[in-house]
């Protein structure tokens, strides 16, 4: 992922008002961000932690998206949508995301099941265990990261375009 700057944040949301874009608590340790290593750029809201923000790059452009956590609670544990990890050392929890346009502003709205907390690009660079003999675990695991790619792509495409 490219880097990004705290107003390249802030104009990439294409689900939020102008208000909105101007009330994101951008994260304060960009400088440290490793986005060689990122898929997408994702962090909750530290006055509001039912907020998510999501910044993935589509077209050579940054999208992002303005998240919320949805009040239900999974009766098990469910497998996060992005990342399809079945071993995750975190919690996933349902966001949902308004369209973009008119729809939006009529309350429509996408849901999607995710790491709590955004860990997904993590996640998916921990070697999987090997399944059975000669298994490739480095080839499994560039599997994974390009599936967290188009996962991530898919959803904020689906939001951008209104799919």
């Amino acid at each position: 992922m490219l880097p990004l700057s705290e107003a390249r944040i802030r104009a990439s949301f294409i689900n939020a008002s102008r208000s909105e874009r101007a009330h994101i608590l951008v994260p304060t340790d960009l400088a440290e961000t490793a986005w060689d290593r990122a898929d997408f750029l994702g962090w909750r809201d530290r006055k509001l932690p039912q907020v998510g923000y999501v910044i993935a790059e589509l077209d050579g452009e940054a999208v992002g998206l303005i998240l919320r956590e949805a009040d239900t609670k999974a009766r098990s544990r469910p497998q996060c949508s992005w990342c399809s990890d079945v071993e995750l050392p975190n919690d996933v929890v349902l966001f949902t995301a308004k369209r973009v346009g008119d729809a939006g502003r009529r309350g429509d709205t996408v849901g999607t099941l995710v790491c709590a907390n955004f860990e997904c690009s993590r996640n998916v660079r921990r070697l999987p265990p090997s399944a059975y003999l000669g298994f490739d675990r480095e080839a499994a695991r560039d599997r994974r990261i390009d599936m967290l790619r188009e996962n991530v792509t898919n959803f904020v495409s689906s939001l951008r375009d209104g799919r």
